[in-house]
């Protein structure tokens, strides 16, 4: 019998990385409503400098807004990256 198996949600994917980046003294801000569709999931904040974070489960992708609001924030300076779990 072969076992199914089931992906985390990406909201306790999210949880895991908050724990983490709060461990590292990071403020994170999840951006969940915001008036820019196609924002990161997150927004941590440290020392003056704010890094922003898109969540993806394995074998998802980013929307091409997604990677447009990505392109964006970089040009404006801004750490960006996926995590993938």
């Amino acid at each position: 019998m072969e076992k199914i198996q089931r992906r985390q949600p990406e909201s306790k994917i999210q949880g895991r990385i908050v724990k983490e980046l709060e461990a590292d003294g990071y403020f994170v801000v999840k951006l969940s409503l915001t008036n820019k569709n196609g924002m990161p999931d997150l927004m941590a904040l440290k020392d003056g400098v704010a890094k922003f974070i898109e969540v993806k489960r394995q074998g998802e992708d980013l929307r091409p807004l997604q990677i447009y609001r990505m392109q964006e924030l970089r040009a404006l300076g801004f750490d960006c990256s996926v995590r993938k779990e």
